[in-house]
């Protein structure tokens, strides 16, 4: 059945291509804009990098964007697409729902449980990143105007945590002249009889002509998974069902005036993890019951942009919640040896405010000032359970149920910023650049009294039978409350030497907002020896050292973009785990260096002919670490961070006419990733012991092939993802309670896109 649905999709698709359409003229070509291609890719690209519209030539930092039409083409849906095409970043992303970028090799581990992400994510003006062990919304990409990644620190603009960079995903405003719809459906086939299925659609309606416009987008997706979990007994049981959509109703009252109201909503329900243990299989985990990461989220924003004639003032109100599902089995901290796993609910609420004021186009002077308020709480219920099977064998009894240990807590975040930049021209051909944000920035957490805790794991784990359980209460605990103020800056200068070509140097900064443990000062029941939990962790800092160079040649059928750079990170926050009862807790160790290189080149040789290529290298290392920070953490000078030395990806495509109205392409691309560490490799508070958790991933390579055809308004794909199925390991968890630590690729999967847009 599965294979007749992809069999008819196909067939439909071709027809609607083909209805009429004669065969192909030899020599015939497509029709292209008789503008270069390069030219056009560098010169005609606006981005907003910089808060304000700019050619991505003139944009002097490292900036990749994608478009929509590239976004579909390729069947990028999610974050995973995104990092394997672009330089300098890697995704650590475990199963659905977790998403951690990492840019520039600045990680310690691909998780970093407690600790914010060190890569911000935005949905327009919404920050989504957050710590390393929460759920983190993956949105689909659909009728987005673009996404862009930002590679260095973004700590002048986009804030506290965009440490080593930012992504930014930018929906498509409404129009307000003209009716729109589009629609996306693709079919596909994983594993050779897992079914996915993806459907898109969106419809813009002009309310009242050139005044107000209503955008309403929506995506489902169902996609049976490939992963078998041999102690739930089912297979496939990474399953995935997503949901959700968003809708913009845009007022503009006049000429100067830009009003907007959007709502998004995205549920996204994994049936389990699909982070698998290599001892039971290739495509096998172990649990008792499902591990559930899932997401519920909703946001509403209210935009205002005012062109005052000299200046543009942009003000953005966002109001969020997420409810994130937490439940996982950590019976591999014990080797399975006794049932222990926690069932954890979040819920976060955020308020962010930013206002600013942009410079108009024109003169020498370009200026932006703006202020930034952010609050996010979050309310956690953390309950550990057992099993009830497991404490009637053994006859522990004492418990209200199979739950030992239950709590709530919360944590209350702050940051507030003012910041600018200011932009001198000299002459066309040279600019200089320089901006500062000063943040402040706390947070503190809470233990809500009422729930209890148990010596049910020491009896558990000494084999006792026949015992009543000791249940105390957990008290209320007021936490440390962490504070700091940093002051961000960037200086860069700009020079084209001649009118093709772009060179810039820049130092940046930024840091991370600091981190409070929520179960600071507890002392481990199963080894009272053992690591008391630290208060929490300070701010660190990051300087980013740059010299870059863009631009195009042989009248643009060649283009580059070129990148070195230099980071000195220091107070690097970290995430460890205590040995005896894998408590996470976060705490700061010394310093570390990164450097590399990052280029893209995109070249046409022939009118029908484009090659594409992008790469990174990097080294990044620990280098200062005292005896006491490496016992607390792990870790020892010299050994490296969490990327990889080299990585990147090369697409070769040809396009053609088939005769009539209908276009055609082929393309193949491959995209390396080579191996690095899952974490630090001592276990923290034995600084002589080798971590059992530690490992690498691997070096892999992915290729994709597609090929399609466009008529009038129709488009269909045809394509295969992972040609040579390659199994390799992309993720390797830090930390011990899980049986199964590792993530895979996707196996070969094989399907076909239909859009259409009217």
């Amino acid at each position: 059945m599965k294979i007749r649905i992809l069999a008819s999709a196909s067939a439909a698709a071709v027809l609607s291509m083909l209805g009429g359409a004669g065969a192909q003229e030899a020599g015939q070509a497509p029709v292209r804009s008789e503008e270069p291609e390069a030219q056009r890719s560098l010169d005609k690209v606006v981005v907003t990098a910089t808060r304000r519209e700019e050619s991505l030539q003139d944009v002097p930092l490292s900036v990749t964007a994608y478009q929509q039409e590239a976004l579909t083409e390729k069947g990028i849906v999610s974050y995973d697409g995104l990092a394997r095409e672009t330089p300098g970043v890697v995704i650590n992303q475990p199963t659905a729902n977790f998403n951690n970028f990492t840019t520039r090799g600045i990680a310690t581990n691909g998780y970093g449980a407690n600790l914010q992400a060190a890569t911000a994510i935005y949905i327009d003006e919404l920050p989504i990143s957050s710590n390393g062990n929460s759920t983190i919304l993956d949105p689909t990409l659909y009728d987005v105007e673009r996404v862009e990644i930002l590679r260095g620190p973004q700590g002048t603009l986009f804030g506290a945590n965009s440490l080593s960079g930012a992504v930014r995903i930018l929906t498509k405003k409404p129009n307000t002249k003209e009716f729109e719809a589009s629609a996306l459906v693709d079919y596909g086939l994983t594993d050779g009889d897992a079914f996915r299925q993806r459907y898109n659609g969106m419809v813009n309606i002009p309310l009242a002509e050139d005044k107000l416009g209503l955008r309403v987008v929506g995506f489902y997706r169902d996609e049976e998974g490939w992963v078998d979990n041999i102690g739930t007994g089912i297979e496939g049981a990474n399953s995935l069902t997503s949901y959700g959509g968003r809708a913009i109703l845009r007022w503009e009252p006049t000429d100067a005036l830009d009003m907007q109201l959007m709502v998004i909503h995205e549920n996204s329900q994994p049936d389990d993890s699909g982070l698998t243990n290599p001892n039971r299989g290739e495509f096998v985990r172990l649990t008792d019951r499902p591990d559930l990461f899932q997401s519920d989220f909703t946001t509403y924003n209210f935009a205002l942009d005012y062109d005052f004639g000299f200046a543009n003032l942009t003000s953005s109100s966002t109001y969020s919640n997420i409810d994130g599902k937490f439940i996982v089995d950590l019976a591999g901290t014990f080797g399975q040896l006794i049932p222990f796993a926690l069932d954890a609910v979040g819920y976060d609420e955020t308020f962010v405010q930013e206002v600013r004021l942009a410079s108009a186009d024109g003169g020498n002077w370009d200026w932006i000032i703006g202020g930034f308020y952010f609050n996010k709480r979050r309310d956690i219920t953390y309950d550990y359970r057992s099993s009830q099977e497991f404490l009637d064998t053994r006859g522990l009894t004492g418990l209200p149920d199979e739950y030992y240990l239950r709590f709530t807590s919360y944590f209350d975040q702050f940051e507030t910023a003012g910041f600018g930049e200011l932009t001198y021209r000299f002459s066309d051909q040279f600019w200089m650049t320089g901006g500062a944000r000063y943040t402040t920035t706390s947070v503190q957490s809470f233990t809500n009294e009422g729930g209890y805790n148990s010596n049910y794991l020491a009896l558990a784990l000494g084999g006792a039978t026949n015992v009543p359980i000791t249940v105390f209460p957990v008290a209320a605990v007021e936490g440390l409350k962490v504070e700091g103020d940093k002051l961000s800056y960037k200086l860069s200068a700009s020079y084209k030497p001649v009118d093709n070509v772009t060179t810039y140097a820049s130092i940046s900064t930024g840091f991370r907002s600091p981190v409070a443990n929520a179960r600071a000062g507890a002392v481990s029941i199963v080894n009272p020896n053992d690591l008391v939990i630290p208060n929490g962790a300070e701010s660190d800092s990051l300087t980013n050292y740059e010299v870059g160079a863009k631009g195009y040649w042989l009248n643009g059928k060649l283009a580059a973009n070129v990148a070195a750079y230099y980071i000195d990170w220091q107070d690097i926050q970290v995430q460890a785990n205590r040995l005896s009862d894998q408590v996470q807790f976060a705490t700061n160790i010394g310093g570390a260096v990164s450097k590399g290189l990052e280029f893209e080149i995109a070249a046409y040789p022939a009118k029908n002919f484009s090659f594409f290529l992008n790469g990174s290298l990097n080294d990044s290392e620990v280098t200062d670490v005292t005896p006491t920070e490496a016992a607390m953490s792990g870790a020892e000078e010299g050994i490296s961070l969490s990327f990889p030395t080299f990585q990147g990806s090369a697409t070769v495509r040809y396009d053609w006419r088939m005769g009539g109205e209908t276009d055609a392409f082929a393309a193949a691309t491959a995209a390396y990733v080579g191996d690095f560490p899952g974490m630090f490799p001592n276990v923290p508070g034995n600084p002589n012991l080798v971590a059992p958790t530690f490992d690498y991933t691997d070096a892999y390579t992915v290729v994709n092939l597609q090929a399609g055809m466009s008529r009038d308004q129709w488009k269909a794909v045809a394509y295969v993802e992972n040609v040579l199925d390659d199994s390799s390991i992309t993720y390797v968890h830090p930390e011990a309670f899980l049986d199964g630590r590792y993530a895979r690729l996707r196996p070969r999967t094989v399907g076909v896109r239909l859009s259409y847009e009217f």
